[in-house]
């Protein structure tokens, strides 16, 4: 496993060693003594969650608020997807700040969200695979977002907007201004 540091505080791109030959690759994908070793966090996952979407479908950008805040480890299992992080904690030197990057079953990265981050994706290919694990359990009544067309954070999703699929839920969320002045 290895670390590599974003410009976001505390957000990491994990690699795993990916041992190949002809019958296919072998790798490891977490293995909590190391990723804590490596973080200097002391996390325990609770719960995994998966999901399989088409091209051109945006989930996001979501988090949870309050005690129910949680942190991610996110990879994609097929396909490729961009994925994104917002930084939400008012005092980070990195607040209201995004990374985007791309995941795909092929490149094997890992994104590591902490808590206090906003988090979406749109998937790139026909169809994608999304797999992540979360440190806290959701609670449908903590749940938050912001408008994936955010003026302020002015993400490039890499895809024309004519293409992109959302849902009803995600088309409707507030803006990075209305969570700051809820702040």
């Amino acid at each position: 496993m290895k670390l590599e540091l974003t410009h976001l505080q505390d957000c990491f791109i994990i690699k795993e060693d990916v041992f190949e030959d002809s019958r296919g690759y072998f790798m490891e994908t977490f293995n909590q003594k190391q990723f804590n070793a490596l973080t200097n966090l002391d996390l325990e996952f609770v719960q995994d969650n998966q999901s399989r979407s088409s091209k051109g479908v945006l989930r996001g950008l979501h988090f949870q608020i309050g005690e129910s805040a949680q942190a991610k480890l996110v990879r994609v299992l097929e396909g490729a997807v961009l994925d994104v992080a917002v930084d939400l904690r008012k005092d980070s030197p990195s607040f209201g700040r995004h990374i985007e990057i791309e995941l795909t079953s092929d490149n094997h990265k890992q994104l590591f969200i902490p808590a206090g981050f906003a988090h979406g994706f749109v998937v790139l290919s026909d169809f994608a695979t999304f797999f992540y694990k979360v440190d806290k359990y959701y609670h449908p009544g903590n749940e938050s977002g912001i408008v994936y067309n955010d003026i302020d954070l002015n993400i490039d999703w890499k895809i024309p907007v004519h293409n992109l699929k959302l849902s009803e839920k995600d088309k409707s969320l507030g803006t990075f201004k209305d969570l700051l002045n809820s702040m």
